[in-house]
Formats: structure tokens, C-alpha cells, sequence
């Protein structure tokens, strides 16, 4: 359950713990606490310990800096850092930075790596199971794999071939499409899923995690078919935020390993991951003549510039450019 918000003592006064509990208040996505967190210690250590309320505009434009030009990082990696700093400052401090003047990093902005349709269908033909249909989300709909294994009964609409993706990244709701090939073993997959939640009530459990206190709204919810997720673990487990003995989706790295591992297999030496699949999936449609802002929603991007980038990975012989030499 590497999703799941580690506890913190309400009335613990230490800093870091006052932060979690801030960034909670704010629903920000439990992997936004974990890197945020990890970029204020990171602040914190750099300026040897010192409290971040003795420090301000200098440290942090010196911070910043030395990132870049020491470390080397990406500028996705500074801007990542920057925003948390910014967080810990403004929202969590109420203290304005003013401009910050620092270093920009220069370490370019790689191209993402997007597998052919054959490589793609030839991964999916080797895997078996959730990992299968998870993948093929990947694929199909530019799913994350965090919003893969997320997606819950209610957030597929077969009717109008439509999925709903609400637990995201950044908390951002969207409409994706659904593949028709996919349907069937949805289906079948969804029966299995209420097969298991039957059997977790009639042994006294049953209950599901819910985001955002609704489980208080609404009380009945947590037991509602509709609410479980499409991929549920193996076996029960106890939830460390409520001690609640309940069934949670599948971890993650579980279609990590599948999918890297078929990968391996099939010989393809692409730094390739769970989220080529989403890569491959904007880069198809780009092919296809969909339009950019449609991929742009379809992908969830607040801005347009980050679906931009698929632009430079459709081969120039693919927008009607020829070689002198052809």
C-alpha cells in the first residue's frame, strides 16, 4: 500500500509532521507529501540544519543553484523542487520569497520513448491477467499506472465507452476514452472484483478505502459495489491510517515487474516503462490527426506545452519531410 499516507501525531510539534499534516488539510496527493517533503529536507540540509524560518530569499535562490549547477539536475527536477519550496514558504509559512533570481538548470528536456503499435501489442499478448488489462488501459485510454490500478466499478461507463478518472495526479478529474476491445475483460474482471467483495462481506469485512472523508458523508459508500476498485489485492490488510482491516487495489510495482519483465523478454532495449505505454498512446493519436487539445484533455495536462512535446516525437518523414539524399 505505497499510496497510503503514513501516520502523523496530530499533536506532534515537530516541523516536518506539522507540514504533513498542512499538506493533507490541502488534499494534496500523497506522492506530492512524499517530494515535497523530500526537497524541504533537502533545503533544510543544505543550509546545515538551520530552521527554514531563519532562512529566506538568499538561501533559497543559493539552493536552487547549486541544483543546477551541482548537481545537475533535470530542469523538471529544479521546477519540482522550486514548487516545493515556494509550498513551504507561501502556503505553509504565509512568507512571501519576493523574485527569486538562481541558476536555471540546462540539462535538457528528453524526448519521451514511445513503443511501435507492434511492440506495444506484442507486450500485451504476453501478459496475463490485471497486468494484461492494465497495461491495455495504459495503452488504450493514457492511463498512469497510478490511475490504473486506482480506477474503481463507478468510473467505467460502458455505455457511452467512457472512463472516468478521478484519483490522478494532482487531483485533476478527466473523461478518457474506453476501447472497445477492452470491454469484455472489463467485464469479466469486474465480476471476479464483486465475486471477492461478496466474499469480504459475508466475512464480516468488506469495507473500502474513500477519499476525502466521504466515508462520513456517506456512511453505506465504502461497502457499495459500485466503490471497490476494478484491480483488489490478493488478501485483506490492515489499513495503518485507521487500523480498519480492508481490501486495497494492487500495489503498483505489481504491473511494474510484469510489464518490465515482458519487456526484457521480447528483446526490446528501450528505456521502456509502465508509462511508454501512455507516451505511445499520445503519439498515436497525434498520428491519427487528433487534435493536440484533445490530447491535451485526454492526458490530463493543465498545460499545453507538456502535450507539446508528443509533436517532437512524431518522425519528420511523418509530417511529409524528405531527406535531400531520398
Amino acid at each position: 500500500m505505497d499510496d497510503i499516507p503514513i501516520p502523523v501525531p496530530k499533536n506532534s510539534s515537530r516541523f516536518m509532521d506539522q507540514l504533513r499534516i498542512f499538506m493533507r488539510s490541502k488534499y494534496l496527493a500523497f506522492k506530492t507529501e512524499k517530494t515535497y517533503c523530500y526537497w524541504v529536507k533537502d533545503f533544510i540540509r543544505f543550509n546545515r540544519m538551520r530552521h527554514p524560518k531563519e532562512l529566506g530569499k538568499a538561501e533559497v535562490n543559493n539552493w536552487l543553484s547549486y541544483l543546477a549547477t551541482n548537481r545537475s539536475v533535470s530542469v523538471n527536477t529544479q521546477r519540482t523542487a522550486l514548487n516545493a519550496v515556494v509550498f513551504l514558504y507561501k502556503q505553509f509559512m504565509s512568507i512571501e520569497l519576493g523574485e527569486l533570481e538562481f541558476s536555471n538548470s540546462h540539462r535538457p528536456r528528453k524526448l519521451p520513448v514511445v513503443f511501435s503499435h507492434e511492440e506495444a501489442t506484442n507486450i500485451l499478448e504476453r501478459l496475463t491477467g490485471p497486468a494484461k488489462i492494465a497495461a491495455s488501459l495504459m495503452y488504450g485510454s493514457g492511463l498512469r499506472v497510478m490511475e490504473t490500478v486506482r480506477l474503481r466499478i463507478k468510473d467505467i461507463d460502458f455505455a457511452e465507452q467512457c472512463l472516468f478518472v478521478r484519483e490522478s495526479k494532482g487531483e485533476k478529474w478527466r473523461r478518457t476514452l474506453l476501447p472497445k476491445s477492452l470491454i469484455g475483460s472489463l467485464k469479466t474482471q469486474i465480476r471476479y472484483t464483486l465475486s471477492v467483495h461478496q466474499q469480504d462481506l459475508d466475512e464480516g469485512f468488506g469495507e473500502v478505502y474513500l477519499p476525502f472523508a466521504l466515508s462520513k458523508k456517506y456512511p453505506k459508500a465504502a461497502t457499495s459495489p459500485s466503490w471497490q476498485y476494478v484491480f483488489p489485492a490478493k488478501e485483506r490488510s490492515r489499513d495503518p491510517r485507521s487500523n480498519v482491516i480492508r481490501r486495497h487495489h494492487i500495489g503498483e510495482q505489481q504491473i511494474r515487474r510484469a510489464v518490465t519483465s515482458t519487456i526484457s523478454s521480447l528483446g526490446i532495449r528501450k528505456k521502456a516503462s509502465c508509462h511508454t505505454f501512455r507516451h505511445s498512446f499520445a503519439t498515436n493519436l497525434l498520428r491519427s490527426g487528433t487534435d493536440i487539445r484533445n490530447i491535451q484533455e485526454l492526458l490530463g495536462h493543465s498545460d499545453i506545452n507538456t502535450t507539446m512535446i508528443y509533436t517532437h516525437v512524431i518522425g519528420v518523414h511523418e509530417r511529409g519531410i524528405s531527406s535531400p539524399l531520398d
